[in-house]
């Protein structure tokens, strides 16, 4: 028998995530894992790849039985306009990453991402810094900034590869009413004085950074979960530095977009966070070894 969203006898609901490319998401391990675990069999959730261009049809298409949707690039922002409202959180970047259909039909955007840093933040003991240093400058990077915002008393530090990018990120720190100086990427290794540092940068580009890590590091937390560990968080960890993944970022927004669109809290953490584990290491089982 098929369960709402309270858990008790109703009609399957659905959810699903949204994205171009999708194919590699692991949305949808998590969020099964999470209707397992919390008993909603009639629950399913599904990824469509989409763009832009196909999102509008794509929501107009969408029947009583959705809940909710979870949104990947390129769709963060282009979803605002097509939405009844949205959150506070996710006006402060001007990015929704969490769609949740409300009585009436009603469309409201959330942004899980940046509870999700803190939160994530906070599982390994990080809950207030006196500084902070951030690598990159893209649209994860304003997500940091809007988490640091809430657990950084002092400064925060952007270490960026333009002038362009350092005008975006101060314009994001005094927006999010965040103290942000900007540094060229060159003297990125320098970041690593500071007590918190938020690697926000695509696969590979801080592979060079490895070697420049203290004897004594404070914690990491980079964004990336595929390949992991990078070669800097490796460092990292190896220098006996804290180290927070791209994982338990994606484990703690997803356990938010759950409890969101079931209306069901807590949702299964631990359970989440194994279904996440197991998938990447099934997918690194297949990888062909290097030559």
């Amino acid at each position: 028998m098929s369960t709402g969203a309270d858990g008790t006898a109703g009609s399957p609901r659905r959810a699903a995530v949204l994205g171009k490319p999708i194919g590699h998401s692991l949305s949808p391990v998590l969020h099964r894992a999470a209707y397992a675990a919390l008993g909603l069999d009639g629950w399913r959730y599904d990824r469509f790849e989409a763009d832009e261009a196909a999102l509008p049809a794509f929501l107009a298409g969408l029947d009583a039985s959705w809940a909710g949707l979870s949104l990947t690039m390129p769709l963060k922002r282009a979803v605002i306009p097509l939405l009844d409202g949205i959150s506070d959180t996710a006006a402060s970047v001007e990015a929704v990453n969490t769609v949740v259909f409300t009585g009436g039909g009603r469309r409201t955007g959330e942004n899980t991402d940046i509870p999700g840093i803190v939160e994530a933040l906070r599982e390994r003991g990080v809950e207030r810094v006196g500084r902070a240093a951030v690598l990159g400058a893209g649209a994860t990077a304003s997500s940091a900034l809007a988490a640091l915002s809430r657990i950084c008393s002092g400064e925060v530090t952007a270490y960026v590869r333009s002038e362009s990018r350092a005008a975006e990120m101060r314009g994001w720190g005094e927006r999010l009413g965040v103290a942000v100086t900007t540094a060229d990427w060159d003297a990125a290794a320098e970041a690593f004085d500071a007590p918190l540092v938020v690697a926000t940068t695509p696969a590979g580009a801080t592979d060079h950074l490895a070697g420049a890590v203290p004897e004594r590091p404070g914690t990491l937390f980079d964004v990336l979960y595929e390949p992991w560990p990078t070669r800097l968080a490796a460092a990292w960890s190896a220098r006996g530095g804290a180290v927070v993944g791209g994982l338990d970022l994606l484990v703690h927004q997803a356990v938010l977009q759950v409890e969101l669109m079931t209306g069901r809290a807590p949702a299964p953490l631990a359970a989440m966070r194994a279904a996440g584990e197991a998938a990447l290491a099934a997918r690194s089982a297949r990888e062909p070894a290097a030559g």
